[in-house]
């Protein structure tokens, strides 16, 4: 009696056990599940970018315009001179060129009007010298902070706002183990 007694309990501890899902996750994981989130929502940081017909006459929009060119030499947008005034030894030149973005450029407009478009001017991608540090808060959440570096972008000359405090960003992401996919991002 004390030997089935002893085997029935036994066998109620493993069942109780073995019916508990204990979820696991390490930083290696953690991390892909990270990567994978980044490949469906990218992080990236934007600003406007003015197209159309555009006049440059003053030094500070001369220095503009060579941005332009430079966009202009590596196939993401095409110039055309309107007019152009340029005076002999002097500081008045004007030039109106007329600035339309190529195909190229698509990957990085997200939204376009007639004469300005908001551009990606730095993306955001997982730094992998950084490890992935995360906190288990329970079961079934875990909070992953990572580090995500800042890579410019064709457009990035056009920022207006380009304070470079870094070269890269922290980020905070909260992970939930779904029970039929896995584990996820929580937004």
């Amino acid at each position: 009696m004390k030997k089935s007694f002893f085997a029935l309990i036994t066998l109620l501890a493993l069942a109780f056990v073995g019916c508990k899902n204990v979820a696991t996750i390490n930083e290696s994981e953690a991390g892909d599940v990270i990567v994978t989130y980044l490949k469906g929502n990218p992080e990236y940081k934007t600003d406007r970018f003015y197209f159309g017909e555009i006049k440059f006459n003053s030094r500070k929009e001369m220095l503009e315009l060579e941005k332009y060119k430079t966009l202009a030499d590596e196939g993401y947008i095409t110039m055309t001179l309107e007019k152009g005034k340029k005076k002999f030894l002097s500081k008045d030149s004007s030039f109106v060129y007329l600035i339309k973005l190529t195909d190229k450029s698509k990957e990085f407009v997200l939204k376009q009007d007639d004469d300005k478009a908001t551009v990606k001017v730095v993306d955001y991608v997982l730094a992998s010298e950084k490890p992935v540090n995360f906190s288990k808060v329970n079961d079934n959440n875990a909070k992953v902070t990572v580090s995500l570096k800042k890579e410019n972008t064709v457009f990035a000359p056009f920022q207006r706002n380009s304070s470079n405090n870094s070269d890269f960003i922290t980020k905070t992401y909260r992970l939930k183990l779904d029970k039929e996919e896995g584990w996820k991002v929580n937004k």
